[in-house]
């Protein structure tokens, strides 16, 4: 019989230790209070059955052989700013400015799919954002629907920015529609450190309460309407621990949307831990919004350099606004539309990095 394990039982020196080892297998700096994190612990200790912090902390210094236990402890830990088209400038500068470059540069002679990663997407929200902006940019049907009146709801007849500002900038300008060639298709990978998000995003089942203030027109051209039970039964299967992700009782009754099959397809979903990646191949844009802030200053640096390896020459990288490029050292030049700024890999950065 185990012994009742409580924060009083825990030590402040294993507090202490585990953030480290948080920090050192993930590059996450909990900003915690060390209640909060001894209140996990003691769920942690009883979820997984074990007799002590010691015996946690032993599991979690072998993580390196089962990674998937550290995952599971910061689930509930580590603050996940989520939602549909949260950052609507990076989005417009996608569709906008950088879609038509890719396109135009997937030619016939060398065909392939525009490559995008949404690094740290938590359940999925931004992820599937980027699906949906890309798919407005590339069908100009979907954009007309969402200016027939209906669509933005502001009574100008453009494009709401929550919905990426598809049709027309800032100044009002029509933009054209970027164009695949022959061959070129889209693919979306989704990646986050915690499977019970990966899970969520996977599912692709969200209340209809997160996509207020979307236009009726995205909701309907990207969303069908499931039942509560519908979406309790998706919910299904999920890990232990994962709570967040299932249909909490005082939304039995309301409404869920489930992400359309056309919208499904351009995505995958993986886990994946940016301090340790497993390599995905390259990618021709990397959208790491809001991720940056939670590690160390010396992982956020080696996350940049992993981030400029996996881009392919002539690719970009979307940070959010309140985030500085803090490498100094790596080939980006930086550019600005509409009032946003990314970064861009040279064409020429390969050689002078070893691909």
């Amino acid at each position: 019989m185990h012994r009742l394990i409580t924060t009083s039982t825990i030590l402040e020196h294993e507090i202490s230790e585990l953030r480290l080892l948080i920090e050192r297998q993930t590059g996450v700096v909990l900003d915690c209070p060390n209640s909060a994190l001894a209140a996990r612990v003691a769920d942690f200790i009883e979820a997984q059955d074990l007799d002590s912090s010691t015996a946690m902390l032993d599991r979690l210094r072998s993580s390196e052989q089962d990674p998937s236990s550290l995952p599971s402890l910061l689930d509930g830990l580590v603050n996940t700013n989520t939602g549909f088209f949260r950052h609507p400038g990076a989005l417009n500068a996608l569709t906008r400015q950088v879609l038509p470059q890719l396109c135009a540069r997937k030619s016939a002679d060398r065909p392939g799919p525009i490559r995008i990663w949404s690094a740290g997407c938590g359940t999925g929200e931004e992820t599937y954002s980027i699906a949906m902006a890309v798919c407005d940019a590339i069908n100009p049907a979907n954009v007309s629907v969402a200016n027939n009146g209906n669509g933005s709801g502001n009574g100008t007849g453009k494009t709401s920015a929550r919905n990426g500002g598809i049709a027309e900038n800032s100044q009002g300008t029509l933009v054209q529609p970027a164009k695949l060639n022959a061959g070129c298709s889209i693919h979306i990978v989704g990646s986050d450190l915690l499977p019970c998000n990966i899970e969520t995003a996977d599912r692709g089942v969200y209340p209809q309460s997160s996509l207020e203030g979307l236009p009726p027109a995205t909701i309907r051209n990207y969303f069908s309407k499931i039942g509560s039970s519908a979406a309790a039964a998706s919910s299904d299967g999920q890990s232990e621990g994962c709570n967040e992700s299932a249909v909490p009782q005082n939304l039995v009754s309301a409404v869920h949307l489930l992400v359309k099959p056309r919208l499904r397809s351009l995505v995958t979903f993986n886990c994946m831990n940016l301090a340790r990646p497993g390599y995905i191949g390259r990618f021709d844009c990397i959208f790491c919004m809001d991720v940056l802030p939670h590690f160390s200053r010396v992982q956020r640096l080696a996350v940049l350099e992993r981030l400029h390896l996996y881009l392919e020459p002539g690719g970009y990288l979307f940070l959010s606004q309140t985030e500085k490029l803090s490498a100094p050292n790596l080939n980006f030049r930086s550019e600005t539309f509409d009032g946003y700024t990314f970064h861009r890999k040279p064409l020429a950065a390969s050689a002078a990095y070893g691909r």
